[in-house]
């Protein structure tokens, strides 16, 4: 595994998850002669122009056509290649599920995909561009792992993990540039294992991607009012450490979860499905998007309607704990 020093973490969280994601890529390229990067006419967006013309023999975009993008992959996985697949996160996963089922679901070809600009950064757009729903559809399909970095740091992590792992892998990217940074140094990251940023007493507030740095914010808040949450990172969607899960649970009054995903199927669901699983009763609120499809706006501006700022998740956690 790469070591990360000061340096390159901040470099990285300068340039947001997607140009870290090609850096990475063009990092491994370099020692990993059977990799293989595919896109969908994204290779800007996705930071990957350097890689592009240093390493064209491992190069491929196939054009606005991501069904056949997931096919190939598959089959150059079959013939033995660490493939990567990227487009924006809507088409990386919605636009082509049905290939991703069938090819690396049930056929059980290897591939790593990883999704840009998911959440609300491209608001602007609207909702064909924004993706509250990738976490959701992407867990329910079986041998699929599901990673949602908390940072720039984790996004190479999780990318560089990703590849030797046993399964394929959804790679879900949050934020824009100058994304805030989680992990000030180089960490372990293993793939299923919650992280637990703070350690604080009678509440938890389990936060994926983006929002874990706003929880950890909102504890800054939080501490005015005597109220001192732990703040756990999960990166792993599926598959989770159910046990690490219950027993932070168990010894709590109240968990909070945070997304920038839908209410159905994300965190929320994920922490809500291994409470019944471990028939645990603590008081569960979740901050996440509505099931619908709203206005557009700017990413800031979304964010705050959403009650998905420190201010809003602070204010969320005074009220609910009584």
């Amino acid at each position: 595994m790469m070591d990360f020093d000061r340096k390159k973490i901040v470099s990285f969280s300068r340039v947001g998850p997607r140009a870290t994601f090609g850096l990475m890529a063009y990092e491994l390229a370099k020692n990993i002669d059977n990799l293989m990067v595919l896109t969908a006419d994204v290779s800007t967006s996705a930071g990957l122009d350097r890689y592009r013309k240093q390493f064209s023999d491992k190069y491929l975009d196939v054009g606005i056509a991501e069904q056949n993008m997931i096919g190939i992959a598959a089959g150059l996985s079959s013939e033995g290649y660490k493939v990567i697949t990227t487009t924006f996160a809507p088409f990386q996963t919605m636009r082509c599920l049905e290939q991703i089922k069938v090819n690396l679901g049930y056929m059980k070809h290897k591939v790593t995909m990883v999704g840009l600009a998911s959440g609300l950064v491209l608001g602007t757009l609207g909702y064909t561009h924004c993706c509250i729903e990738d976490l959701s559809i992407m867990r329910s399909i079986p041998n699929l792992t599901v990673l949602s970095p908390a940072d720039c740091l984790e996004t190479a992590k999780a990318v560089e993990s990703s590849l030797n792992h046993n399964e394929s892998v959804y790679i879900r990217l949050t934020g824009t540039n100058n994304t805030p940074i989680v992990y000030e140094n180089d960490y372990e990251f293993e793939i299923g294992k919650p992280v637990e940023i703070i350690k604080g007493k009678d509440i938890a507030i389990f936060a994926t991607g983006s929002m874990v740095h706003n929880s950890i914010e909102a504890t800054k808040i939080l501490k005015d009012s005597k109220i001192f949450p732990s703040v756990i990172n999960i990166h792993t969607l599926n598959p989770l450490d159910n046990n690490a899960i219950s027993k932070i649970i168990e010894r709590l009054k109240l968990i909070i979860t945070v997304e920038e995903h839908s209410i159905v199927g994300g965190l929320g669901s994920v922490i809500s499905e291994i409470k019944s699983l471990k028939n645990i009763h603590c008081k569960h609120i979740s901050i996440a998007l509505p099931c619908n499809y709203d206005v557009s706006g700017e990413y800031d501006y979304l964010k705050n309607i959403n009650s998905l700022t420190p201010e809003k998740i602070a204010e969320r956690v005074k009220r609910e704990f009584r």
